[in-house]
């Protein structure tokens, strides 16, 4: 949360001339409601099993995409093998002070409510393995603005991503 997937990731796929997908745009077009109100009525166990099916759904496209990926998409062993056969992954990697700043209270963030810096916090630290263990590319995304995190992408995966 906060790293700047969904514009990062938009700016990559204007760059590589490739549609562009967000997984949290995609569980709320499939379900009509938020994330923040899925979370409410139904649950995180809900929420995730629609990430899963989003995720899927994504990867599963007859073209080529850049797929923001909800950050919580890694928990689910099923997601981290797909996305580990669907192609190049980059992990946008930022200090969970950073991002503290950046997403501020909770919002349209349900996991963030009370204190955010405890919550990000954790979360990096739990989810750090799960991170590495999908992630082809590791980008850290605190210096510089989107441009430059899109070039440092563009720079690392250009390659592969252009076969």
């Amino acid at each position: 949360m906060g790293t700047g997937k969904t514009t990062v990731g938009r700016g990559l796929a204007a760059r590589l001339g490739r549609p562009f997908v967000d997984s949290d745009d995609q569980v709320e077009a499939r379900t009509g409601r938020t994330v923040r109100e899925i979370f409410e009525t139904d649950g995180e166990a809900t929420y995730r099993r629609i990430e899963s099916d989003a995720l899927a759904e994504a990867l599963g496209g007859e073209e080529p995409a850049v797929i923001a990926a909800a950050g919580g998409v890694v928990i689910d062993p099923v997601n981290r093998r797909r996305l580990g056969d669907a192609g190049t992954v980059v992990w946008l990697r930022a200090d969970p002070a950073l991002l503290a700043t950046r997403v501020g209270a909770g919002g349209h963030r349900p996991l963030l409510d009370g204190d955010p810096l405890a919550t990000l916090t954790r979360l990096a630290a739990e989810r750090d393995g799960w991170y590495r263990e999908v992630a082809d590319e590791v980008v850290d995304v605190g210096a510089g603005g989107s441009a430059a995190v899109v070039e440092r992408i563009l720079a690392l995966v250009g390659a592969r991503v252009h076969r």
